[in-house]
C-alpha cells in the first residue's frame, strides 16, 4: 500500500492536492483514501491531509500511517511539527523550501540521513499561477521521485480533475506549475 502524508496550513491546498490525486489514482483502477485532520479548522492553522493508494479494499481509515513520502507544503513546519513520526527507513521527504538542499539540511540535520528532495513549490505557484497555491507543484515533485504514474498521464487526468471546477486559464497555470516541479525537484 502506498501511504502519503501532507504537512501544511490550512489554505495552501493539500486537502485539494490529496483529493485530487486520489481521482487520479482512481483512474488507474487504484484504491483510494484521501482526507485530512485538521487541528483548528482555520486559514493559517496547522494540519494534515493523508493518501493511501492500494490495489485491494483500503480498509485501514485511521489517520496513523507510516508513509512512504511525506510532503511538506509550508517550509516552517518543518521546525515546529513532527514531520518525522510513524517514518520507515524508506520513506522520502519533499520539502518546500526556497534554501538549497544543502542549505537545508544545515538548518536541519536530523534530515541528513534521510531521502530528503527540496524545490520551491511557494515561488513556483506565484511564478505559474499568480498565486501560493503550492499543492500543484508539490505534485510534480511527487510524481517525478515517486515515479508511480507517468508524468503524460498525470497531466492530462488532473487536468480532467480541475476542469470540474475552473477555467481553462487556471488550468494551463497549474499544468505549468506541475512540469516546472517535476523539473526542477532534486
Amino acid at each position: 500500500m502506498l501511504e502519503i502524508r501532507w504537512h501544511s496550513r490550512a489554505g495552501q491546498g493539500a486537502v485539494t492536492g490529496a483529493k485530487g490525486l486520489a481521482d487520479v489514482f482512481a483512474k488507474t483502477g487504484k484504491e483510494v483514501q484521501a482526507f485530512a485532520f485538521y487541528g483548528s479548522a482555520k486559514r493559517g492553522a496547522a494540519m494534515t491531509a493523508y493518501n493511501r493508494v492500494d490495489d485491494s479494499i483500503i480498509l485501514n481509515h485511521e489517520k496513523f500511517m507510516s508513509p512512504d513520502y511525506v510532503l511538506v507544503i509550508d517550509p516552517g513546519l518543518v521546525f515546529i511539527t513532527d514531520i518525522c513520526a510513524h517514518e520507515k527507513p524508506e520513506t522520502k521527504y519533499i520539502i518546500t523550501t526556497h534554501l538549497s538542499k544543502q542549505e537545508f539540511l544545515e538548518k536541519k540535520p536530523d534530515l541528513k540521513d534521510k531521502k530528503t528532495y527540496v524545490l520551491d513549490c511557494i515561488k513556483i505557484s506565484l511564478d505559474t499561477i499568480g498565486k501560493s497555491v503550492p499543492n500543484a507543484p508539490m505534485l510534480g515533485a511527487l510524481i517525478k521521485i515517486s515515479k508511480e504514474l507517468e508524468i503524460e498521464f498525470f497531466l492530462d487526468a488532473f487536468k480532467k480533475v480541475l476542469g470540474k471546477k475552473l477555467p481553462k486559464s487556471v488550468i494551463d497555470a497549474n499544468m505549468v506549475a506541475i512540469q516546472r516541479a517535476y523539473d526542477e525537484v532534486n
